[in-house]
This record gives structure tokens, sequence and C-alpha cells, in this order.
């Protein structure tokens, strides 16, 4: 029996790795829906290989675009437009939904796909960093299993004994099986060895190109900041149910290990493959058993070495604003991450320096009120006020 997926944001690097490790099982998985924002033309190709029932396109032209394509090839595929399409979309009969859609735009489909009580497969940051703990409680409530795509996370989760893996956000479960902490491991990014003063001068081009992985630009900007890292902290607790203290993010440039968790006896788990998120994506679709990735095996023996160091908090501020947002939990991580969306935004538009971004973002924790208790209202709430104070700073930024 087969399992239907749907895909939100198929046409980006996530979904378009989740069908290439679904096209290696076709009598595993059946591809019942797919969404994206504007790409018709990619979603075109994804249509014509693997035949969804149902299409969501955001984009109203892209979207009359791709019915277009659709009926000149006969192909009877239902195509909604719209930011809530998203959410009818999810709503539909499916056993597994890949939620990788960039940004806060995720949140509410995300929502929905666990109300539906079905297997939900997380790689966008945001919607757990914004309400994380309302997200693990509603997956209780309803039955669904969250199940973490990003590398790290899904490292952590893969060093985790398989009695914690179906039971994720619960807060004693680290007691429980005798873990001390959470290593968190990054590249560094592309700027790890260059001088801070140098920081003011980069281009959005050089914050693109990251050395290890293939990105899109909003999470490469992330990557070069550090702000990726602090964001993965904040999921880190929410997802394992731990205290911001017991993660400790650490850099390694090879990224070959992609995370660790070390027990009360002093045993430390890695979790180690090629930097490709088809690992992850293949562990996760597959979940409780393995499934062939395609991704090719990891070469020890051409690895020269491993290297693993502490970040430069001072050279990357990220990191510090994240943890302390994590302290304070309430809304302050959503308010952390919209106004990152929108600085990073406004670096990629040439609107401010690289260096102004967490500058941009301090200051918009500063000026913003705190609430302990949050819910979706308040979190959406959270999230404008926060971008509309962004908008303003960036306005105010000197070039």
């Amino acid at each position: 029996m087969t399992e239907s997926v749907a895909i939100l944001g198929s046409t980006g690097s996530v979904g378009v790795t989740t069908l290439e490790v679904v096209r290696r099982h076709p009598d595993r998985f059946n591809v019942s829906a797919l969404a994206a924002n504007k790409n018709s033309g990619l979603m075109l190709a994804q249509c014509l290989e693997f035949k969804p029932e149902h299409v969501v396109m955001v984009d109203v032209e892209a979207a009359d675009n791709l019915r277009i394509e659709l009926e000149q090839r006969n192909l009877s595929i239902t195509v909604s437009t719209g930011a809530g399409s998203l959410d009818a979309l999810v709503e539909q009969q499916v056993d597994t939904v890949v939620c990788a859609i960039v940004g806060a735009a995720g949140l509410p489909s995300t929502l929905a796909a666990v109300r539906q009580g079905c297997k939900v497969l997380i790689a966008n940051k945001e919607p757990l960093v914004m309400l994380g703990p309302a997200i693990m409680a509603l997956a209780q409530q309803h039955q669904a299993t969250i199940l973490p795509l990003d590398s790290e996370h899904n490292a952590i989760f893969q060093c985790l004994p398989d009695a914690w893996q179906s039971r994720l956000g619960d807060q004693q479960s680290h007691r429980e099986f005798g873990v001390r902490k959470v290593l968190l491991t990054g590249s560094g990014g592309p700027f790890r060895q260059v001088d801070l003063d140098t920081f003011s001068k980069i281009t959005p081009e050089q914050a693109c190109a990251h050395p290890n992985w293939d990105m899109g630009k909003k999470i490469s900007v992330d990557s070069a900041t550090m702000m990726n890292k602090g964001l993965e902290l904040i999921e880190a607790c929410v997802l394992f149910g731990i205290d911001e203290s017991m993660v400790e993010i650490v850099i390694h440039p090879q990224s070959a290990v992609h995370s660790m968790v070390e027990f009360v006896d002093g045993s430390v788990i890695a979790q180690m493959a090629n930097p490709d998120m088809g690992v992850p994506i293949a562990n996760a679709l597959g979940w409780p058993s393995r499934i062939e990735s395609g991704v090719s095996s990891l070469d020890l023996f051409s690895m020269n070495r491993f290297d693993f160091e502490p970040p430069d908090t001072q050279k990357f501020p990220a990191l510090g604003l994240a943890r302390k947002a994590a302290q304070a939990g309430g809304n302050a991580p959503a308010v952390l991450n919209a106004a990152n969306e929108i600085a990073v935004a406004a670096f990629l538009a040439n609107r401010i320096r690289f260096d102004q971004i967490t500058t941009v973002v301090s200051d918009t924790i500063s000026v913003s009120g705190f609430e302990p208790e949050v819910t979706l209202a308040s979190a959406i709430a959270s999230d404008e006020q926060a971008r509309a104070v962004a908008t303003k700073l960036v306005a105010s930024c000197q070039v």
C-alpha cells in the first residue's frame, strides 16, 4: 500500500530533493499534492512526472499559466491559488505532509497539517520558532507525528533512543533517557575566517556562496550571519523539550558530523553523512524504517581531518540574540524571526549592509513588547508588528 505525500514548497531546494527521494520508491510513495509560490515552469515538469491530484500556486498569474499548460496536455489536475489554498490542500486525505515553505508564510499550512494527525515533516524553521510549544501540544492532541528535516535536528533525532523518537516535545524525555546536552553543529558559513572589519563590505553574492550546502538565498544569508544556527537552537529546544542551556553550538567546517548527543555517562553519539539533504529527507520519509536516499557513502579515507571549535559570538551576534530569545520564550522568538526576515530581504535588495542585519534585529527586539503567553493570533500579531518596526529601521539605515 502506497503512502500519499503532499509537498508544500515543491519547487524549492528541499521540495526538489524530496521528489528525488520519492522517485526512487515508486511502489512506496504516491505524490498526491504539490504547492509552490510562482515557479510554474518547474511545477509543470513535476506535474507531468508525478501527476498529483491537486496543485496550489500561491501566485495567481502562475496558477493561470499552469492551468493553461495542463489543459493543453489533457491533464486533469486541480489547480488552486492563494495562500489560503495551502490549508485546504493539506485537509485532503494525505498520509505525509512535507512543510518546506520558507519563512513565516509556512505557519498556517503547518498547523493545518498537524491538525490532520498525519506525519508532518518540517523543513522550515519558522513555524517551530514562532509557535513551537503550541505546535507540539497540537501534535499530541491530534496524534500527529512531527519529524525534523533540518540536517542538524534530524541528526539529533537519529541519535535519540527509539522510544523518544515517537514523542518529540516531551520535556521529561531527556531525564528519562539520560541526555546531558545536545551538540548542534554548523559549518560556520562562508565568513568563519573573514575579519570582522570587512563585514560591512560583504555583498549578497558573497553571502549566498555557502562552502558546503546548496541552499536558497535567504537560508544562505542566515548561514552567513549564523542566524540559522540561532533559529536552530530555538527549534531544538522545542522539538526535544530541552532548555537552551542544554544546547551547545559547535563549529565543524567539514559538515560531515551533522550533530551529536551527549549522555550522562559521558558517551557522545554522532550522526555522520555527506552534506546532502537527501539523507535527512529519506530518514524522515521512511521512518521508522530506513530507505535508500541516493546519496553517496561518506568516504572517511578521503577526509584528512575533523575540526571542532566554538563559535565567535562577537563576529556572529545573531547567536546571542537567538539564545536570549530562547531564554525569554513567549513571543520573543517570533519577533526575532520576523525582524530577521525583513533585514535579510533588505540586504539581498542592497538596502542595508551585511553587518546591519543583526543590528536591525537587535533594535527591533529592543522596542517590541514582550508577551509571555503566545497563541496563533498573538504570534501573527507579534510577527506583523516586528516586521513594521524592522521595516522602519531598515529605512533609517545608512548604506
